[in-house]
C-alpha cells in the first residue's frame, strides 16, 4: 500500500517551500502540469468568485501530483514484472477539502475516485455507474478474488461479480456516517444515498451550533463570507453549511450538487419516507447510538440529549 499527501493542503501553488523542506527531506516535486484560474470551472456545490477558482486550480496542481505518483508507481509495477498478475485498487478516502465535501455526508463528500486494474477480469475503460459499493466491500472482494474463504459476520458484501461485468442485486444503496473532526468536535451525521436521492440526519444541528472543519482554512470559504455580505443567496448557502438543518433530502437527477433542501416539499414525501426508514433499518442493524435521536428527529430535546450523551462518553474513554 502507498499513500500520496497530494491533494491535502497546501495545495501546491499556495504552499511555503519550507513546508517541504524540513529536516533533510528533499525539496517536493512539481506537477507535470499546473493549472490557471482561468481554464478551471468550480464545481456546482460552490459558488463561482476569483478565489474560489485560484483556489480550485491550487488543487488541481495536487491532483495532477499525485497523478504523476500513480503514474511512476505503475511503471515500476511493471519493471518489476508483476503488472500481468496484480490487482491495482486507486482510493480516496475523502472529497476534496472545501466546503460542502470533505468531512460531511454529503454526496461529494463520500462519492470519491475508486479505479480498478486486474488484467484478463477487468475489462479496460469500463465505467460502472449502476451499482453502489461502500469501502466495507473492500475487504470481502478481495478475498474472494484470492480463493480466500468468506469470513462470517462482515459488514461488507463482495462486489467480484461487478469486477467482471455482471450485475449484482441489493446495489442501490449506501449508508454513511460522520463523527468527528480532527480537532475533535462532534458532528454527528448519518446518510442513505440511491443512485437519485439522498437523505442526510444532523442530530448535531440546532441553529446555535457552527459547523467547524479545515475545509474552512482555505481561500474559498472566506471568498464566500466576504461575497456573502452583498448576495444573500450565497449568504444562505455559507448559512447553511455552518449550521445545517436537522434533515435535508436531495434529488440528484434534477439537483446534482445538492443546492435545494427537498425535506419540506411535498412532492418528495414518499421518496424521503422510503430512505428514512431504510436509514432506520440500517440503524437498528448497526445498534447505532444515534437510534433513539433520530425516531424522535423532531423533538430538539432528544437531540440535544443524543449530543449531551456523546459528550458524557468521550470524556469516559478518554
Amino acid at each position: 500500500m502507498l499513500n500520496s499527501h497530494d491533494p491535502h493542503r497546501p495545495f501546491y501553488g499556495n504552499d511555503k517551500p519550507e513546508w517541504y523542506t524540513e529536516g533533510n527531506a528533499p525539496p517536493a516535486a512539481s506537477p507535470s502540469r499546473t493549472f490557471n484560474p482561468g481554464e478551471v470551472t468550480p464545481p456546482g456545490f460552490l459558488v463561482d468568485l476569483p478565489d474560489v477558482r485560484l483556489e480550485i486550480a491550487e488543487y488541481y496542481n495536487s491532483v495532477r501530483r499525485c497523478d504523476d505518483t500513480v503514474g511512476a508507481v505503475l511503471d515500476a509495477l511493471r519493471h518489476a514484472g508483476y503488472e500481468g498478475n496484480t490487482i491495482v485498487i486507486f482510493l480516496s478516502d475523502n472529497g476534496m477539502a472545501f466546503p460542502f465535501a470533505k468531512t460531511n455526508c454529503y454526496l461529494n463528500s463520500t462519492r470519491t475516485p475508486w479505479i480498478m486494474r486486474w488484467p484478463g477480469t477487468i475489462q479496460p475503460g469500463l465505467l460502472d455507474s449502476m451499482h453502489c459499493i461502500s469501502g466495507i466491500d473492500l475487504m470481502p472482494t478481495l478475498l474472494e478474488a484470492a480463493g480466500i474463504e468468506h469470513i462470517p459476520d462482515m459488514d461488507g458484501r463482495s462486489f467480484l461479480p461487478v469486477l467482471r461485468g455482471e450485475k449484482q442485486n441489493r446495489r442501490d444503496l449506501v449508508f454513511t456516517q460522520f463523527h468527528q473532526t480532527a480537532a475533535r468536535r462532534n458532528y454527528p451525521m448519518r446518510c442513505v444515498q440511491s443512485r437519485r436521492f439522498g437523505y442526510i440526519f444532523n442530530p448535531w444541528s440546532d441553529g446555535v451550533r457552527e459547523f467547524k472543519n479545515e475545509s474552512q482554512s482555505g481561500r474559498t470559504m472566506r471568498a464566500m463570507q466576504v461575497a456573502s455580505e452583498q448576495d444573500c443567496r450565497i449568504g444562505e448557502r455559507v448559512d447553511l453549511f455552518l449550521y445545517r438543518v436537522p434533515e435535508e433530502f436531495y434529488d440528484f437527477e434534477n439537483d446534482p450538487d445538492a443546492l435545494c433542501n427537498l425535506i419540506n416539499d411535498p412532492n418528495y414525501v414518499s421518496d424521503a419516507q422510503f430512505l428514512q426508514k431504510e436509514m432506520e433499518r440500517w440503524m437498528e442493524r448497526t445498534d447505532d447510538p444515534a437510534l433513539s435521536a433520530f425516531r424522535n428527529r423532531n423533538s430538539q430535546k432528544s437531540r440535544d440529549q443524543f449530543m449531551q450523551q456523546i459528550a458524557a462518553d468521550l470524556c469516559v474513554t478518554s
